[in-house]
């Protein structure tokens, strides 16, 4: 297994970081593209590996669609072939086939797609035989599972022939992605209602239309964290803007809290530090993938912090919870569960000499940890995995002056 080593640095200048785009942008606004009449002007698109595994089965079209280890490019491919009425076999690695479909399954078949089961019953792989006619367009759908499949619903709706009323169930968690969705839908000429747990879309074409894609909030976070644990320095992240399509903009009021001001200017933020107030409590159930970073942050901090809306993390890229609670124990800290759904970051109180992190397949855990470097050496197991949603990473450490080699 590749290693790389990353150098102890707890002091940056003033370093700019050339983001990349937005990874949940990217797979939406493809999507919308295929469905669409038309040209588009779509610019700034992710260099993430599931934004380029989309790309190249949208373009290639083959008679499997085998989207590797990406959820998005799963959940949303699959609602695209059973409206655009194709014969399609849906697949991806073994962990890809050990995370639940069964949601958006039972949700098309209600709309009437034929789809069945490859092996397991509400897993990958899975055939779709098209939709020939729909037969409703009432669809209730949980909440608090996974956004992405209500995504993939609200997309096919416009250019479904009667439409669609999405009734959501229960809690409803990452809602900040299902705005995300709406609003990109919107740009392509698609209004909508959301009243209370009822999101109503009317049968109508897209509309051709220019979108440029936003860099991306969640490939920030981990700067904000790294900044938050040095002893000094800035950070300027290109190209965020204030008011953002993404959840993980969250990540400025929680950084606020942890010793991080930002500055909004034309050409993106500025990170600057100041004093630590306290994070005591975070609701992450619309943040989710913001939880490894803040955890780790908390923990090297000495910050000790209550999680909730964690749910969703036990079917992400590894079990993330586990994952967390493996690798924070390496440094002598904690995520412990204190009652159901509810969990408490123990920070560190010595740290170690070097820290070696397991990655879990996980891109979010090696990005995660990386700001422990701050305090000690970090050897990081299997460094590519970032390549799911930031190849660059490793490089733009280097532009902050960070020592990487490979062992």
């Amino acid at each position: 297994m590749e290693l790389l080593q990353l150098s102890q640095k707890s002091n940056f200048e003033t370093v700019q970081i050339p983001l990349p785009s937005s990874k949940s942008e990217s797979n939406r606004v493809l999507i919308i593209d295929a469905l669409t009449e038309g040209e588009n002007q779509i610019s700034n698109l992710a260099e993430a590996r599931d934004t380029q595994t989309m790309i190249n089965l949208l373009k290639t079209n083959p008679p499997v669609f085998d989207v590797l280890d990406a959820g998005t490019t799963m959940r949303f491919l699959t609602a695209f072939a059973a409206v655009t009425n194709q014969n399609k076999v849906m697949t991806g690695t073994p962990r890809m086939c050990e995370r639940p479909i069964g949601i958006l399954v039972d949700a098309l078949r209600t709309i009437g797609a034929e789809i069945h089961y490859l092996t397991s019953e509400g897993y990958p792989p899975l055939a779709i035989h098209g939709l020939n006619k729909q037969i409703s367009n009432q669809v209730k759908i949980r909440g608090d599972v996974s956004s992405q499949y209500i995504s993939a619903m609200l997309m096919i709706a416009p250019v479904l022939p009667m439409g669609l009323e999405l009734q959501l169930e229960g809690k409803v968690g990452s809602r900040t992605y299902i705005e995300m969705t709406l609003e990109l839908m919107r740009n392509f000429g698609i209004d909508y209602t959301w009243k209370e747990n009822q999101i109503t879309v009317k049968p109508h074409p897209y509309r051709p239309s220019s979108f440029s894609v936003e860099s991306d909030w969640s490939g920030a976070s981990y700067w904000f964290s790294l900044l938050a644990c040095a002893d000094s320095g800035a950070f300027f992240l290109n190209g965020l803007k204030n008011n953002s399509l993404q959840g993980d903009s969250a990540i400025v009021e929680i950084m606020d809290q942890l010793g991080i001001k930002s500055t909004f200017e034309k050409e993106g933020v500025l990170l600057e530090k100041q004093a630590v107030k306290g994070l005591k409590s975070y609701d992450f159930t619309h943040c989710p993938d913001l939880a490894q970073t803040v955890a780790v942050t908390c923990a090297i901090l000495g910050q000790n912090s209550i999680f909730t809306g964690l749910e969703s993390l036990r079917i992400k890229e590894t079990d993330r919870i586990f994952a967390l609670q493996e690798e924070l124990a390496k440094f002598n800290a904690q995520l412990q569960e204190i009652e159901p759904d509810v969990f408490q970051v123990i920070p560190s109180v010595t740290m170690p000499h070097e820290v070696k992190i397991h990655t879990y397949d996980d891109h979010r855990m090696a990005m995660a940890f990386m700001p422990l470097l701050t305090k000690t050496k970090v050897i990081m197991e299997d460094p590519a995995v970032v390549n799911k949603s930031y190849p660059s990473f490793w490089k733009h450490c280097q532009l902050a002056d960070i020592t990487t080699q490979k062992l």
